[in-house]
């Protein structure tokens, strides 16, 4: 039976880093990407000590909204003879802090939807000729900013708004490939700590990663998940 390979962008911390030890331990070979080259090996070097010896991990550090990047990335899958799942984690809060639409800088918000919204659909398209082989699947990290009206969050909000309708109709495009997009909750991470939020009091990132990997292992059906809700069906 051919290993299977995931493909984690923001990886270096936060969720992504604890849904790559989920799959890790579960036999999966990983491709792990984040921007901080530095925390990237140290997570990679993490993995490589706590999995299966027959376990790969390849770091590649680099903004996923890079096209030369994402062309490394795909070299990388190419490499690992194919792909089975790709995990669109990595983003960015866009502006901070956090600032009502009236003072939105719009050259701010357009990178938040170059990184949100437009370089996850870009790595859809590179990769789903390896997808469509495998008969994988794509995750897309969300946000409940997506539909609910915070105020301050419309920007981020937006981005990720963006997101979800790429993710339905790529549902409803790609019969072959499992397209999931799942809104993970409250974190224990720096990103809702730029956000101005209550860290302390969120769970951490690992309950949402095992919530994520019984989406993963039991092959759900196409669509809208939350984190909380998974973890109830387990």
């Amino acid at each position: 039976m051919t290993q299977k390979t995931a493909l984690i962008t923001g990886a270096s911390r936060g969720l992504g880093r604890a849904l790559a030890r989920e799959l890790g331990r579960d036999g999966w070979n990983l491709i792990v990407n984040a921007r901080g080259a530095e925390a990237l090996e140290a997570v990679a070097k993490e993995l490589t000590a706590e999995v299966d010896p027959t376990v790969t991990v390849a770091a590649i550090a680099g903004d996923v909204a890079d096209p030369e990047h994402r062309a490394r990335l795909v070299q990388a899958v190419t490499e690992a003879g194919g792909l089975d799942l790709l995990v669109n984690n990595a983003g960015t809060l866009g502006t901070t802090p956090l600032p009502r639409l009236a003072e939105q800088p719009l050259d701010d918000l357009a990178e938040a939807f170059r990184i949100n919204t437009l370089a996850p659909l870009a790595l859809v398209q590179a990769l789903l000729p390896a997808l469509r082989e495998r008969g994988g699947a794509i995750l897309n990290i969300t946000s409940d900013a997506s539909r609910e009206p915070y105020e301050t969050w419309g920007g981020y909000g937006s981005t990720k708004a963006a997101l979800e309708q790429i993710s339905n109709v790529l549902a409803a495009e790609e019969p072959d490939v499992a397209v999931w997009w799942v809104d993970p909750g409250e974190m224990r991470t720096e990103m809702l700590r730029a956000a101005g939020e209550d860290v302390d009091a969120a769970p951490p990132p690992e309950e949402p990663a095992a919530a994520l990997r019984h989406l993963v292992t039991e092959r759900f059906p196409n669509g809208r998940y939350q984190a909380a809700d998974l973890a109830g069906a387990r």
